[in-house]
């Protein structure tokens, strides 16, 4: 699945759009994790992309006319992309919602399971019901050592399934929750409720550093994810950890393992964050 990294690596490769005007919008098959709202195909049409912006895995684009100004909500699910193409480029199977504009370019959706989304609001979208709950960025001021130690302190569960709760941050999925936790030296399995301010300290600083370093990298490419422009990203050539089972650490050699956490994948080493 794509994670912060990767959904931000597609919003600044949409950019070259900012400031078209919508001439066409195509929806091929509405049938997503939410139906894509009908009225899309007239309400984009005229308007004019006027601001890009994304919440944890949500891209936000904000069109405006004369008239009033709305946001499309959209989530690239599972092996959802977000491709920027010429007008011209035909349409496949798995492409099933397109935004044409007026300088010849079109922003289109393509997901082979259909488990993305393309939702509509003239609210604030923040507000909307998917996102108005959610956590501080990561990357943001607001997510800092004594935030995390506070929340930490009635949180019994594993430290690893807990930074990956939305509602706590943003952003932390499996991937870099788990190369976070390393480069912290904490062990995945160590109770929340047990970390120190000095251990949130460093785990605030490594997530923040993973994300940037992954950002910088344009993203891990696994099996579903390229950019835009179909490059791939390679922040997977530095994990520490992830999808390392068995290979020796990169700091004490000692071999990586792979554990179960929440019917997800947890690698670590056992000598670099004993518990």
């Amino acid at each position: 699945m794509p994670e912060l990294p990767e959904v931000e690596t597609t919003r600044i490769g949409l950019m070259p759009v900012l400031g078209q005007v919508v001439r066409q919008v195509s929806v091929r098959n509405s049938a997503m994790r939410w139906p894509i709202p009908a009225h899309i195909t007239h309400t984009l049409q005229g308007k004019q992309l006027t601001a890009l912006a994304r919440r944890a895995k949500y891209i936000l684009a904000t069109f405006s006319d004369a008239n009033h100004t709305g946001t499309l909500i959209m989530h690239l699910g599972m092996s959802g992309r977000l491709i920027l193409l010429d007008a011209a480029v035909q349409a496949g199977k798995h492409d099933h919602f397109d935004i044409q504009f007026d300088d010849g370019r079109l922003v289109r959706l393509r997901d082979p399971r259909r488990f993305g989304a393309v939702l509509w609001t003239e609210g604030d979208p923040r507000q909307h019901a998917l996102l108005a709950h959610l956590g501080p960025e990561p990357l943001e001021a607001h997510f800092s050592a004594a935030y995390l130690h506070q929340q930490m302190r009635t949180r019994t569960a594993a430290i690893k399934t807990t930074i990956m709760d939305a509602h706590l941050v943003v952003g932390v999925g499996n991937i870099y929750a788990s190369e976070s936790l390393f480069r912290a030296g904490i062990h995945p399995q160590k109770h929340a409720n047990q970390l120190t301010l000095k251990q949130c300290e460093r785990l605030v600083e490594e997530i923040k550093a993973t994300l940037q370093d992954a950002l910088n990298a344009g993203g891990s490419s696994l099996r579903d994810f390229f950019g835009t422009d179909g490059s791939p990203g390679y922040f997977q050539q530095s994990y520490f950890v992830n999808g390392r089972t068995g290979e020796p650490c990169r700091i004490c050699n000692k071999p990586i393992l792979n554990i179960k956490q929440g019917q997800r994948s947890t690698f670590f080493c056992p000598q670099c964050q004993q518990k």
